[in-house]
């Protein structure tokens, strides 16, 4: 069954070009989504780092022992 088939399949629209997320510039497809290999490699270098890392919040309490709290 194709595409053209499905009575509710609809023609996908291409989607418009992002610019680099690290210099802004228009994205290149060779390096997509970044304009350069120096953006691409800057943009590595940054998750190598931890720069790209999420904080975390513990709780204070400690994790609960099994069977805690049963009789």
């Amino acid at each position: 069954m194709t595409q053209e088939d499905k009575p509710d399949a609809t023609p996908r629209k291409p989607q418009a070009a992002r610019p680099c997320p690290i210099c802004g510039k228009p994205a290149e497809q060779r390096w997509k989504p970044f304009c350069s290999k120096r953006c691409a490699d800057v943009d590595l270098n940054r998750w190598l780092s931890g720069a790209y890392a999420i904080p975390v919040v513990e709780d204070e309490e400690g994790p609960e022992e099994p069977g805690a709290g049963q009789a």
